[in-house]
């Protein structure tokens, strides 16, 4: 990969200003959401290994900082993996839910450990305050309220290569004043050119009473940047007080949950008081509502031209596309012990108010429902991602990185992957030394980086358990043995952080052993018990005799479980990445000339030129290229002399 810089020891860069007032840091991180306060966390904890780092966090509003845009919850499907990943490589996400979560649950918990994810509903305001708190507790991080107007590039060595940005702010401290750096980090979530749709009604604004980020995306396309615009959308929320609460169906937590960061101690955890989730449902009468204003919905009605999450989508998009369903689950989440809103997890919406209102009053338990706020869709624009590469780098411009729904992703979860991954880089990009990035066989981070560079977008990208090929190796509960060894490396994982792990692979050694040599109590041998259908830990407690936490770490023993239920195929996998890791991991120079080899079918070379794989894998998902495809590239690349 390429290095940052001047390719030599980091130096803070000190500018002699022409005019104004001029500032320096190594990194600034643009935007306070979840992508962003990882970026800055990661390059903190960059600073505190020793690098010195100095970064700036630009937000339009301090006290926004981690604030829950839509559902208030962390976790699911897939997305649970990749917030066990981004604590495994020191991150922060794990920790603030741990902090603030009010309902924990394992999703799929009686079906196999590849696909249980851990999720937490959390209380919206401590949330947003602990990652607060947690960003205000690191020396290296100066917070700046303020948007950016301008990015400063400088053309250095032939290549454009950014200088750091201007900023206009209500602060006479930072109005105006141009922000150097090394690298910036780009995470504006859903705030450039924000436009949200209530009906007929259009505000300008990336979130529910703040406005939008106007420059950043004229600045973009200034310096070459191909743009596109997508949709998102929020359901509505209603007052507590209002519902039939006791009447509906409850939907619970668990009664021991499981924590999400490895360094939450479990005896004062969970920290807050848990609640409870109640169901509910739409109903034929509301269907029939919703078709009969179809004219009246911004997404039919023209008013709204981009594309929304395909697999959360809006409920007159569920009516339009499930015509045969008579209802869809709604599920009413609390959002905080601070107040009574409930979120209505199901029936995400931009319907008129009046039409909204009628919808709520037709579900059951709902029928004198008190909406304290109404759904909405926000359109917003992005850049497509196949002008970044696999490290959050852009390729148009050395030291800009990108992170977030800024790529065209949805979710706290991918934003927050790839919040690491971008601020990892930035911080290396600053130190002068080479970029990193993650395989699809080490992470789901990899995985969705991987997905990002080689495919554009048509709506925002969600992580799922299918889009893992080797899903059976990055579970849940596994994520520390896979990613914490190389946080390490890359300065982002602590002390204590790193003697858990040791400590961690110690009792994994430890229970193994046990496992080769003990029986059950019907005289059978433990290591074939293990792979019998329905035996699980607590199996593997019960007839070891071991208390997780008391005899050994909380998670061992499902890890012991899962690596010995599952070896074979967990064996076939390691295998399979393994034959496949030398072309894998090929790289293509940078710069290579894709139009130029012969044989090549035309739209093969479009694609190419398009996306610019980085290495032969990468490539070999493009669309439109097939192994022939693949195979011609190699002998080309042999012939140039860049075989690798």
């Amino acid at each position: 990969m390429l290095a940052g810089g001047d390719g030599g020891a980091r130096a803070v860069l000190f500018w002699s200003a022409m005019s104004g007032v001029v500032r320096e840091f190594d990194v600034v991180v643009v935007g306070g959401g979840h992508a962003g306060a990882e970026a800055a966390w990661a390059c903190a904890n960059i600073a505190d290994a020793g690098a010195g780092l100095r970064v700036g966090l630009v937000t339009l509003d301090p006290e926004k900082i981690g604030a829950m845009s839509c559902n208030p919850a962390v976790g699911g499907l897939a997305k649970g993996q990749m917030v066990r990943e981004v604590d495994a490589l020191g991150g922060l996400m794990g920790l603030a839910t741990d902090a603030t979560g009010i309902m924990f649950k394992t999703l799929n918990a009686t079906r196999g450990p590849a696909v249980r994810s851990p999720r937490a509903q959390c209380d919206r305001h401590a949330y947003a305050r602990e990652v607060q708190r947690l960003l205000r507790s690191r020396e290296a991080i100066t917070i700046i309220g303020a948007s950016v107007e301008r990015i400063c590039t400088e053309a250095r060595g032939g290549r454009r290569v950014v200088r750091g940005v201007v900023l206009k702010s209500v602060d006479a401290a930072w109005d105006g004043v141009e922000v150097r750096a090394r690298a910036v980090v780009l995470t504006t979530g859903t705030f450039m050119r924000g436009l949200m749709h209530r009906g007929d009604a259009q505000t300008e604004g990336g979130r529910e009473g703040e406005g939008p980020a106007r420059g950043i995306s004229g600045a973009l396309r200034e310096m070459g940047f191909e743009l596109g615009r997508l949709k998102t959308g929020t359901p509505p929320r209603l007052r507590r007080g209002s519902l039939d609460w006791d009447g509906l169906d409850e939907d619970g937590g668990e009664v021991a949950p499981t924590p999400f960061s490895e360094m939450t101690e479990r005896g004062a955890f969970p920290v807050l008081e848990q609640v409870s989730c109640r169901v509910t449902r739409t109903t034929e009468a509301g269907h029939a509502l919703i078709r009969e204003n179809l004219h009246r919905a911004p997404m039919y009605t023209g008013q709204i031209e981009s594309v929304g999450p395909r697999y959360c989508p809006s409920i007159e998009d569920k009516v339009v596309r499930f015509a045969d369903r008579s209802s869809h689950h709604v599920f009413l989440e609390p959002e905080s012990h601070e107040s009574d809103w409930v979120y209505c997890n199901g029936i995400a919406t931009s319907l008129p108010v009046d039409v909204q209102e009628r919808l709520v009053h037709s579900m059951p338990g709902c029928e004198r429902a008190e909406v304290v706020q109404w759904g909405y869709a926000v359109e917003y624009d992005m850049v497509r991602p196949h002008q970044i590469d696999a490290t959050g780098m852009t390729k148009l411009v050395d030291g800009l990185f990108l992170a977030g729904q800024i790529n065209g992703t949805s979710g706290y979860e991918e934003a927050a992957g790839q919040g690491v991954v971008a601020g990892v880089n930035a911080a290396r990009w600053a130190m002068g030394e080479a970029l990193v990035t993650l395989g699809r066989e080490q992470a789901y981070i990899g995985v969705m980086m991987d997905d990002l560079v080689t495919k554009t977008p048509v709506e925002p990208y969600r992580m799922f358990t299918s889009r893992a090929e080797h899903r059976l190796i990055l579970r849940a509960d596994n994520a520390a043995d896979r990613l914490t060894e190389l946080g390490r490396a890359w300065g982002l994982v602590s002390d204590a952080r790193w003697a858990l792990l040791e400590r961690r692979r110690a009792e994994l050694e430890r229970v193994d052993v046990l496992v080769e040599s003990a029986r059950c109590a019907d005289g059978a041998w433990l290591r074939d018990a293990v792979r019998r259908p329905g035996y699980e830990a607590a199996d593997l407690a019960r007839d070891l005799a071991l208390r997780p936490g008391v005899d050994v770490m909380w998670g061992v023993l499902e890890t012991v479980h899962a690596e010995r239920a599952y070896e074979g195929y967990i064996r076939r996998q390691h295998a399979e990445i393994r034959r496949h890791s030398s072309m894998e991991r090929r790289a293509i120079p940078d710069g290579f000339d894709f139009a130029r080899i012969e044989g090549l079918r035309s739209e093969t070379k479009r694609n190419l030129s398009r996306f610019r794989p980085a290495t032969i894998g990468q490539a070999s998902r493009l669309e439109g290229v097939n192994p022939t495809d693949i195979t011609v590239l190699l002998v080309a690349m042999q012939r140039s002399g860049a075989a690798g």
